[in-house]
């Protein structure tokens, strides 16, 4: 989706839930000392809920306010009471997809995930969130242009409830690779044409730095180039999804102010699976990573 766009589908959306915040309404950190350490509320941060599946929601939301944001993504319904209670957004909600292989570019699911879908839709609404993930899954065979014909042509029968309930969609990009062998959306330019193809302000891609620099590496280049189409961005070390700290390959930092000098008003979320193995150390493997991006 349209950065631009995107501040104008916000402003229409009615946020219902109470005691909600944005992701830059806390603007205070705790260092490993204790001490309070200001975000400088360039970068709207999240973290990703399932690398902190150690922790319960309540933990996780907790911590995401002691560090100093206010955004969990990847989050369903079951949870959103918890994050209501703490005043945390659910920055890309989930729970709506059949599975990351059995997506939109199959015809004999477009029943199912229209179904799925449109109640979806109505659940984020309802909960005043925006933003709601999907999957174009693995291509068994397909051809990438049939792969988007058939993807568009599923996606068109959502995204008009979509745009009457302020929802938008946004498909992942993974890579196949390393992480998910034969997945059709696994490079920028075949989730750009699929934009192109809707013409929606209401359909966007999740751009996964991770995954991407492993399909196709330029990362600030494309981000520059086609930040247009770039909704939401996920993190991670690359080798390894772990932490994105100086023993791997991408300067996060760099990338980090690629995106703030684009204008992006939405969320980087943090999606690597920390290593510490204990909670203490785990945290601060979050906080270290909030701060490296926090341009």
């Amino acid at each position: 989706m349209h950065n631009k766009t995107r501040r104008s589908v916000l402003k229409g959306v009615a946020y219902t839930g109470a005691g909600l915040l944005t992701a830059g309404a806390v603007n205070t950190s705790v260092s490993a000392s204790g001490e309070e350490v200001g975000l400088k509320g360039n970068i709207n941060h999240s973290v990703s809920r399932w690398t902190y599946g150690d922790l319960s929601i309540e933990e996780l939301c907790q911590t995401v306010k002691t560090l100093g944001f206010g955004a969990i993504d990847l989050v369903g319904p079951e949870d959103w009471p918890v994050l209501k209670q703490y005043g945390i957004d659910s920055s890309m909600c989930n729970g709506a997809d059949i599975g990351l292989t059995d997506g939109f570019i199959h015809p004999e699911h477009h029943d199912e995930l229209v179904s799925r879908y449109l109640k979806h839709i109505d659940l984020v609404a309802d909960a005043g969130y925006t933003n709601l993930i999907c999957f174009s899954g693995n291509a068994r065979g397909m051809d990438t242009e049939t792969g988007l014909t058939n993807a568009a042509n599923g996606l068109r029968r959502i995204l008009p409830h979509a745009q009457k309930r302020g929802v938008v969609i946004f498909m992942e990009l993974f890579n196949s690779k390393v992480d998910h062998p034969d997945y059709m959306a696994d490079n920028s330019a075949w989730g750009i044409e699929l934009c192109k193809r809707l013409g929606s302000q209401h359909f966007s891609l999740l751009y996964d730095i991770y995954h991407m620099q492993i399909s196709e590496g330029d990362i600030i280049r494309t981000i520059r180039d086609n930040h247009t189409y770039f909704g939401h961005y996920h993190t991670a070390g690359v080798p390894g999804r772990h932490e994105i700290g100086d023993n791997q390959e991408l300067n996060y930092a760099a990338i980090a102010s690629a995106i703030k000098e684009t204008g992006f008003d939405g969320y980087l979320a943090q999606e690597f699976i920390p290593t510490p193995d204990n909670k203490t150390g785990r945290i601060e493997s979050l906080r270290q990573a909030v701060h490296i991006c926090d341009v």
